[in-house]
């Protein structure tokens, strides 16, 4: 059974920015999977580049202790939008991610898929 990019999109937010776990996201990337973030500032708790499993869940682990990001999302006030591309196995998500007690913040995702997993995600985000 393959996913859709909607599926894929709404377990990567449950497994991170819901959830907070960072086992579940790195399970969905591919064993050699890439996650990059690179507007963060170098001394981001969140680094710019994690290759491997291993290395996403030990950075998303260490990003969710973070205390400006410890609050949890109003679901309610979110929003996103999926944008298809020509290739089918990449797509981009435009989000708006609405906090309980926080700002929110704006960003895009690209996503770049192999067997159903995740092999790059680059998370372009203003820390």
């Amino acid at each position: 059974m393959s996913l859709t990019h909607q599926e894929i999109f709404q377990r990567y937010v449950y497994a991170g920015a819901i959830s907070r776990d960072p086992d579940a996201v790195a399970a969905m990337f591919t064993p050699d999977g890439i996650f990059e973030a690179p507007l963060v500032p170098a001394d981001h708790p969140l680094p710019r580049r994690l290759e491997g499993r291993e290395a996403i869940r030990a950075g998303v682990g260490a990003y969710h202790t973070y205390p400006a990001f410890q609050g949890a999302v109003d679901v309610a006030r979110s929003r996103y939008v999926l944008h298809e591309t020509a290739d089918p196995d990449v797509f981009i998500a435009e989000t708006d991610t609405a906090f309980v007690a926080a700002e929110a913040i704006s960003l895009v995702q690209i996503f770049r898929i192999r067997d159903g997993e995740i092999a790059l995600l680059r998370d372009y985000f203003a820390a």
